[in-house]
Order: structure tokens, then sequence, then C-alpha cells
């Protein structure tokens, strides 16, 4: 397959998340999926409770799909923002990447914000994670010995898939309140 049609493959599924039915309002389904994420999470790792019990608020995205070919790679998922513990709004995720990646996978997310003033810039829109940012792969213990960064702290869970590469940052947000 010639570099001009994994590109426009690539372009093509990038542009079919954007695509992505968009529901309006509060979904009961997607809510229970966010919660069951957020309990799969804990039960990973105990000591992530300490950043539910102290964070301002939270984004749970239950599934990010996240693919490269050659050169050119992307993200895209869904999620609930929970500001002490309420449910506040919905969130999506996109990235786009540029450099070697090849392969894709499917991860759960989770972003902590410390403060008040943490979450407000999250829930202004257009949120970016600062480019040196990585995720910390969830396994027992882990957040033991893990802390916020510039107001954030971000978990994945990976579920299925193998890629060489694993960086969160560069990923931008959109928050839609309820």
């Amino acid at each position: 397959m010639s570099m001009r049609w994994s590109i426009a493959a690539l372009m093509l599924m990038v542009m079919s998340f954007a695509a992505l039915p968009v529901s309006a309002g509060w979904n009961p389904h997607e809510e229970d999926r966010a919660l069951q994420t957020v309990r799969l999470f804990q039960k990973t790792d105990p000591t992530l409770q300490r950043f539910f019990d102290q964070a301002y608020g939270y984004t749970v995205f239950p599934d990010v799909y996240k693919g490269g070919i050659l050169l050119l790679g992307g993200a895209r998922g869904k999620g609930m923002v929970y500001e002490q513990g309420r449910l506040v709004g919905r969130a999506s995720v996109t990235q786009v990447n540029v450099g070697p990646q090849l392969g894709g996978q499917s991860f759960s997310e989770i972003i902590f914000f410390r403060s008040k003033q943490d979450l407000d810039k999250f829930k202004q829109g257009n949120y970016e994670l600062n480019a040196q940012l990585s995720a910390i792969v969830v396994t027992a213990g882990v957040a033991t010995n893990t802390d916020y960064s510039d107001g954030v702290a971000v978990f994945a869970l990976p579920k299925s898939g193998l890629m060489a590469e694993a960086s969160v940052g560069g990923q931008k947000f959109s928050f839609e309140p309820y």
C-alpha cells in the first residue's frame, strides 16, 4: 500500500470518529458506563481512592480509541465530567499525532483536577493537555507515588490492542454542560 493510500485511509478513520452520533442531554447508559469504569479503576488500584477523595473534580472516558499508520495517528472518545462527586456534563477527547507509529488500541482514561480553578479551565472548552504529559498506566499500587502535574493527574487503563506509543500530551477536550 502506498504512503498516499495509507494517509487517506487514516484521515478517513479520524474523520469517521468526528461523525459519531451525538445525543443531547443526559444519557443514563453513558453515566452507568462511566461509573463502571470508575469501579474498574478502583478495583485495579485501590490507592487511586485518594484522588477520588481529594480531587475537586474528574472526567471519566470509558473508551478512548487510538490508531496510527506510518506517520499519522489519532484518538477519539466521549466521557462524563464530575464536580465534587456530582455529574455536571459530558466531554469529548480528540488527538492527532504526527510521527512514526503503527497499531491501534482502546483504553479507559480518568483525568483528576486538583482544584476548582483547574476544573474550570477544562470546562471553558478547548482544553489541551501539556504535550509532555503521559498517562500513568494503572496497575496495583501505582497511584501511591503519583501526584498532580499542573493541577491534573491522568490515569489510563488499557483495554485492548497494542501500540508503540502511549502519550496523552496534545489531547484536546471539549465540554458540554447539562
